[in-house]
């Protein structure tokens, strides 16, 4: 592990120990901005011999969170989603991820998804990042090749979710 991502894992560590609120989270948040706008940082786990969809780049022993570097190639997006029991940090390295928030208007039912309402839009550019606690939902959307870091309290790939669907 490079120093750069060894001191931003020991304070995304520390800040987390301390208060793993929606505030630490916030917290985490602004100082990944810090790391965004790092060019060495990016050029080592961003740029453009990398481009791998996920991989994940530090797992914290003690608090399960993770952090991820992610490379998107073209058009891409997701459904509106929650991240189950964790919450998630987008961080924006490079290019545009427009972001929509959604609020529940229903709960998932049996194998019929849940129901969201969209409630606002905004774009992720270089350098910016978001905070979303537990059973905060939001839907990415891309329109050409990006590369974030994304921080997940939970490794969600082992974890299931629930379906929903924007109404």
């Amino acid at each position: 592990m490079d120093e750069i991502l060894d001191k931003f894992a020991a304070e995304c560590h520390d800040i987390l120990k301390a208060d793993s609120s929606k505030a630490g989270l916030q917290k985490v948040s602004d100082a990944l901005e810090k790391v965004l706008v790092n060019q060495e940082f990016v050029q080592e786990h961003l740029g453009p011999d990398n481009d791998s969809p996920r991989k994940m780049l530090y797992k914290d022993p003690e608090l399960g969170f993770c952090i991820f570097a992610h490379v998107h190639k073209g058009v891409t997006g997701s459904s509106p989603h929650d991240h189950g029991a964790s919450w998630a940090i987008y961080g924006q390295a490079v290019g545009t991820t427009t972001m929509t928030d959604y609020e529940l208007v229903e709960r998932p039912n049996g194998a019929a998804p849940g129901k969201v309402r969209a409630v606002r839009s905004y774009d992720l550019t270089p350098g910016l990042s978001k905070a979303y606690d537990v059973g905060e939902f939001h839907s990415p959307k891309r329109e050409g090749e990006t590369r974030l870091v994304r921080i997940e309290g939970i490794d969600l790939d082992t974890i299931t979710r629930d379906k929903y669907e924007a109404v």
